[in-house]
């Protein structure tokens, strides 16, 4: 009889273990799904304002990786420009970073002076983020891992490098520097 109840208590421990395995497994899947989604996805804009992506439903958003002193940096009339035509269903955010030769050493706040003196820069900015490596932004996790938004693994190769994200939150495309913001590349997307 003693081993009976041993037995019974072995079996329900081993039940009770198996219990507390499963959900620490469903848990898991559900934070994977919930990194999956592309309106899960917040930033902080530069004058510290939260940018949550759950309110760019129906919009086409362009994400840029933007930098002050690159080759690439009068892409931001252009991108400005963009906004201006398409902004009723167009959502521009850049994301500037000193990733290539720190070519974005500037603060937040220069940053957001740079831009608004030198282009009139309307469109949302997020604060100084990381683009690749160890300290890689949630953003840019995302647009760079296909497990998480579903085809793409292609990392910004230089400032100013450009992911589509649809009207339904799927990252659609991906431009490097090369192609400028109002091409028709990117023009007949919207």
């Amino acid at each position: 009889m003693n081993y009976s109840i041993i037995i019974f208590f072995a079996l329900l421990i081993i039940v009770l273990l198996s219990g507390f395995s499963m959900q620490k497994i469903i848990k898991n899947n559900d934070n994977q799904n919930a990194s999956s989604n592309f309106y899960d996805l917040q930033a902080t804009s530069l004058d510290g304002q939260l940018i949550d992506f759950n309110t760019f439903k129906g919009k086409k958003v362009l994400i840029v990786n933007v930098a002050s002193r690159c080759g690439y940096t009068y892409q931001y009339e252009g991108l400005q420009k963009l906004y201006e035509i398409y902004g009723d269903k167009l959502v521009i955010i850049g994301f500037p970073a000193n990733d290539f030769l720190f070519q974005e050493s500037g603060s937040n706040e220069q940053i957001a002076e740079f831009c608004e003196t030198n282009y009139g820069v309307t469109f949302p900015m997020s604060e100084k983020i990381t683009t690749k490596g160890k300290k890689q932004s949630p953003v840019y996790q995302w647009l760079t891992n296909s497990k998480l938004n579903g085809w793409n693994n292609q990392k910004p190769t230089w400032n100013f490098c450009k992911y589509l994200i649809d009207e339904k939150g799927n990252l659609t495309a991906f431009f490097d520097s090369k192609i400028k913001p109002l091409s028709e590349d990117i023009t007949k997307l919207l």
